[in-house]
Order: C-alpha cells, then sequence, then structure tokens
C-alpha cells in the first residue's frame, strides 16, 4: 500500500504544532504559573524547552523518519525483546486520550452552553448527563477525522484548526489589554523572583509541563516523523515547533492573568481555572458572553488537534499490527478508547462513579496521566539512544546527540522522581475539593504498567508477523 506523507512542510508544522498546543498551553500553563512564583517559572521553563525538549522532539521526528513505521514496530526493529516497551507506550497514551476526551468534552459543554446563553457553571454542568453525551461526541469527532488519514483528516483539520487557535488568542490577548489589572497580569508574569529558583519543585514542575506540553515522548511525534519526506530539516522544525508552543502558552498567560486579577481571583491549578475561576468572570465582565465563546472555542479546537494526535498513534499501529484498512482500524481503536473513558466520564456525572475514595477521572489522573509521560520518553531516548545503533537518527541529532543520552535520561529521571515523592503535582489535579491524602497514584501507574508490559510481550511478534505477510 502507498505510504502516507504530509502534503508540505507547512502541512507538516501545522499538525505537529497541533499536536504540541493542547489543553496544556492554555489552562495548565498558566495554572502552573500562578502555583509556582510567576515570572520565575519561566527561567526553568524556558531552559527545559530549549535544552531538553527540542533535543527530544528532533529524536522521535527522526526515529520516524528513519523507520517509516509507528511506535510498536519501530521499538520491534532494535528488537523483538523491546516490543513490550512499544506497547507499554502505546497502551499509555490511549489510556491518556480515554480521559483526555472526557475533558475536551467538557470544554464542547461549556462552549455550547455559552454559545446559547446558558452561561452554565460546573457544579450544574456535571449535575446531568451532558459530560458524557459531550464526550460521546468528542470521541466520535476525533474518530472520524483521524480516519481520513494523514491528508486528508489530519493535516486538513490542522490547516483550519491552528490558525483559527492564534487567531482567537491574539484576539482575547488585545482585549485582555484594556482590563484594569492587565500592567500587573504582566508584571506577574515576566518579572521574576530569583530566591524561589533554588526550590526543587519549580524546576520539576516547569520540565513535567515542557515535556507535556510539547507531546514529546509519547510516539506522537515519532508517528509524526514517519510521514515526513526525507529533505525536512529536523532540528529547524523542533525549533519552529517549540516557539510557536512557547508563544502559545504565554500568550494564554496573557489572556488569563489579567482576568483573573482584574476580578480579584485567583489562578489555581486545573480545571477549576477553566471551568470555575475563569466562568466567573466572563459572567461579570463587559461582553463577557462574547469572551467566554471566543476562549472555549479555542481551548476545544486546541484539545481537538491534540486528541486526534494521541488516536493517530494507536491507529496507525493497529494498521500495521493487523490486516485493517485505515477505517476499520480506527473504529476499532477508537471504540476501545471509548469504553476505557467511559468509567472517567461516569466520574462527573450523577452517577459520580468512584474508585479508592476518588472520581475514576482523578484516579487515571494521578496514575497513567501523571507517570505515562516521563516513563515513555525514558523508555524511547534508551532504547533509541542507548540501544539501537542508527546512523541517520545519529547525523540528524548532530550536537544534540550528547544532551539526549545524558542529559534528557537525568531529567526525565528527575522528573519521576519528583513525581513519585509528591514534589511535582498530577498532569490536572482535576478539583481541589477532590484531593486526596495517601498516594495511590503511583502504584496503579505500576500495576497499569505492568499489565501492559505483559501483554506487550505476549504480542511481541504479532507485528513482525504481519510485516512479513503483507
Amino acid at each position: 500500500m502507498t505510504p502516507e506523507r504530509w502534503s508540505s512542510r507547512l502541512g507538516f508544522l501545522l499538525a505537529t504544532v497541533g499536536a504540541a498546543v493542547g489543553l496544556g498551553n492554555v489552562w495548565r500553563f498558566s495554572a502552573v504559573v500562578g502555583q509556582n512564583g510567576g515570572g520565575a517559572y519561566l527561567v526553568p521553563y524556558l531552559l527545559a524547552a530549549f535544552v531538553c525538549a527540542v533535543p527530544l522532539l528532533v529524536l522521535e521526528l527522526s526515529v520516524g523518519r528513519t523507520l517509516r513505521t509507528d511506535v510498536v514496530s519501530a521499538f520491534r526493529s532494535v528488537g523483538p525483546v523491546y516490543t513490550a516497551f512499544g506497547w507499554l507506550v502505546v497502551g499509555g497514551v490511549l489510556l491518556i486520550l480515554s480521559y483526555y476526551l472526557v475533558l475536551t468534552g467538557w470544554v464542547l459543554g461549556f462552549l455550547v452552553s455559552w454559545l446559547g446563553g446558558a452561561q452554565t457553571t460546573f457544579v450544574a454542568f456535571t449535575d446531568g448527563w451532558a459530560p458524557v453525551g459531550a464526550f460521546v461526541v468528542t470521541t466520535v469527532l476525533t474518530g472520524a477525522v483521524v480516519s481520513l488519514g494523514v491528508r486528508g483528516g489530519i493535516e486538513r483539520l490542522a490547516t483550519v484548526v491552528m490558525p483559527t487557535v492564534f487567531g482567537l488568542l491574539v484576539v482575547l490577548a488585545l482585549y485582555a489589554t484594556t482590563l484594569p489589572s492587565w500592567g500587573r497580569a504582566a508584571a506577574f508574569l515576566f518579572t521574576p523572583d530569583f530566591s524561589v529558583l533554588s526550590e526543587f519543585g519549580l524546576w520539576s514542575a516547569a520540565f513535567g509541563q515542557v515535556f507535556f506540553s510539547m507531546s514529546v515522548g509519547q510516539g506522537i511525534m515519532l508517528t509524526y516523523g514517519s510521514y515526513v519526506e526525507a529533505d525536512a530539516d529536523l532540528l529547524r522544525s523542533s525549533v519552529v515547533i517549540t516557539g510557536v508552543d512557547i508563544a502559545a502558552a504565554i500568550t494564554a498567560g496573557l489572556v488569563i492573568f489579567p482576568i483573573v486579577f482584574s476580578f480579584g481571583l485567583q489562578p489555581t491549578l486545573g480545571t477549576e481555572l477553566a471551568f470555575t475561576t475563569l466562568p466567573t468572570a466572563f459572567a461579570a465582565m463587559p461582553f463577557g458572553r462574547v469572551v467566554a465563546v471566543a476562549f472555549f472555542g479555542l481551548l476545544f479546537f486546541a484539545a481537538l488537534s491534540s486528541s486526534v494526535a494521541l488516536l493517530e498513534v494507536g491507529v496507525a499501529t493497529a494498521t500495521n499490527a493487523t490486516r485493517l484498512s485505515r477505517a476499520q482500524a480506527t473504529v476499532g481503536i477508537t471504540g476501545g478508547v471509548f469504553l476505557l473513558g467511559v468509567p472517567s466520564a461516569l466520574s462527573y456525572s450523577p452517577l459520580g462513579l468512584e474508585a479508592v475514595g476518588r472520581p475514576v477521572l482523578d484516579l487515571v489522573d494521578e496514575s497513567v496521566g501523571t507517570f505515562a509521560l516521563p516513563i515513555s520518553a525514558i523508555l524511547v531516548t534508551l532504547v533509541f539512544v542507548w540501544v539501537a545503533d542508527l546512523d541517520t537518527v545519529h547525523k540528524d541529532l548532530g550536537r544534540l546527540y550528547p544532551v539526549v543520552r545524558y542529559v534528557v535520561p537525568f531529567v526525565l529521571v528527575a522528573v519521576t522522581a519528583a513525581k513519585v515523592l509528591g514534589v511535582a503535582r498530577p498532569a490536572w489535579r482535576l478539583l481541589v475539593d477532590h484531593v486526596r491524602s495517601g498516594g495511590v497514584g503511583f502504584p496503579t501507574a505500576i500495576a497499569v504498567f505492568a499489565v501492559l508490559l505483559g501483554l506487550g510481550w505476549l504480542f511481541r511478534d504479532h507485528v513482525a508477523d504481519v510485516g512479513r505477510s503483507r
């Protein structure tokens, strides 16, 4: 069958930017900045982006372009024993997608509500079955885009969505300059308090945010890299992607902080900022409904493009591991993700589904959502830098090779350790009322990863056999 490719370098850049720019850039970045010293946070954040994220991004894109295959097959090409690692990475991505689609559905629900003038609150929204219905819609939309293929679906979505996202961001940022506390917000964001730079938690939060925001280490960029033309400059592309990702996050901060400070509110971590704090301000400000629609609109489009990227990792693997067409594989993987996400969707509904005293969505967040990314990134780095002997990848990395070989693994291990010790918060930390003492996240994550590794070991030869039959 004809291998899929991006139609142009612009299409490739827009698609990869779409994968990187998501919920983490808009509300998570501002919330984490608010929790970690304002402008001081930008110092380790920018350092992490260009010292660690760029080299890891080049590595993933290069491995994908060199091997021209999916995540599992890429690990399998290094050696059959590493195939299980590929399945673990893909399984972790799909588990993250299962609850990311729930969050995306919440954004869609708020967008529709404010568009219709209802101005719903989070409590009212989760009192009914709207969160479950919105989850169904976002899942179907994500699957529909991926089923259309690399050019007809993913790239076409990115060429429409990403200019829209940045256009809305710029318009909202310009509106924010008219608010009374814009100067205070800008000072908070750009005036660092260097005294807090000695805190390990600040550095851990910054490095964790960069890896999360850039979508590196999850196999997304490896998959997207397999569709890149041979003459593309991966280092230049990686710097552009990183720069755009940072610009989106900082611009979002210039939108959110003026609103929060002007109405005497506080930026808090996770969904409380997007679904409680900001809607309170929208309801009180001039043109609040218009601003709310623009905000939730850009948030939804950004989330949708990231959801598509996460799903593509699983679909690309399925099409190589089976004889299914893209459409058939998309239906199968999307259906599986939907079933995985139903308990998370039901946890914020009238059913209030819980496990070990937590909403299921929060438990998934504390476990897989928190630990899958750094562990996957460690596996990608160790296998494709320390074990594999890929001359093309070494050449693409150039002077960045020592950084990927020594610095990035050390940082990833440190970030993981910080998460285990509780220094770094979970990826989203949904609502303050649901924070529980007692660390169940790490043991749960280990149990899930053990299951994924076991299944991966059982299916370690499946991809290779199907590949030979083709």
